[in-house]
């Protein structure tokens, strides 16, 4: 199957549930036998594409809160910038993103449920706490490429710290910028601005699939249901991922 049509059809699933898709671009681009210097970099820009989308359209719906988000990002920005400049091993990197897929799909798993849960008594988390939580994302994000909302969301409906549609905003708004930050940090160690360009026809179609997948996730399919699409699709990436390795 063609690249850019997978990559489509994964935009449309995890825009969605408001994620960016930057783990299973990753694992796609692995399989394809990309080239391991520039497959992070294709990630976070496609995490940029189509969580955008999201972004504009969540906030416009009046469904975000700014003061519960930020210490998140003071925490991630920083940490996921620092992450994308490191090196590291091919072989580990594989490690990493099969871990990061098989944890991120179980916690979908187990968590799709809430998605369209309408109860509004949900638990304050300390500042502190939310700084920690976003160090460690943004940290592990900026080493494997993705925009860490994957692993945001289902914490925070674990924890239920705070309504269903401000955790998928505030998951869609730390992709975004955990996405910008770790690309920086991933440009210091390659020289590959020219190369990315070449790959336009991917960017055109996560473009495509995210304004689709935001449509479906407002208009037309329960939210639940996408969750436990993607949850599903990120399990199964993962073991293919499994595979390969193993």
């Amino acid at each position: 199957m063609n690249l850019a049509l997978l990559f489509f059809i994964t935009s449309i699933i995890y825009s969605s549930v408001g994620f960016g898709g930057g783990s299973t671009y990753l694992a796609l681009m692995l399989l394809w036998g990309i080239s391991y210097a520039i497959f992070p970099v294709i990630a976070l820009m496609c995490n940029i594409i189509v969580v955008s989308g999201n972004c504009f359209n969540y906030i416009r719906r009046g469904n975000y809160n700014i003061n519960f988000l930020a210490p998140f990002l003071v925490g991630s920005i920083p940490f996921a910038y620092f992450g994308g400049t490191l090196l590291i091993d091919k072989y580990i990197f594989e490690l990493l993103l099969f871990t990061v897929l098989l944890i991120a799909g179980v916690l979908i798993l187990f968590n799709f449920k809430t998605y369209d849960d309408n109860i509004e008594n949900y638990r304050s988390l300390p500042k502190f706490i939310c700084f920690i939580i976003g160090s460690i994302l943004g940290f592990i994000s900026g080493i494997v490429g993705i925009g860490g909302g994957i692993f945001l969301s289902p914490i925070l409906f674990l924890l239920r710290a705070e309504r269903p549609k401000i955790i998928i905003t505030s998951a869609s708004i730390f992709i975004l910028i955990n996405s910008v930050s770790g690309i920086f940090g991933q440009l210091t160690k390659y020289g590959i601005i020219n190369e990315i360009f070449n790959f336009w026809y991917l960017f055109l179609a996560v473009f495509v699939g995210g304004q689709i997948g935001n449509y479906l996730s407002i208009k037309i399919i329960p939210t639940r249901i996408l969750a436990m699409i993607t949850s599903v699709l990120v399990i199964a990436v993962a073991l293919r991922i499994g595979f390969k390795i193993f």
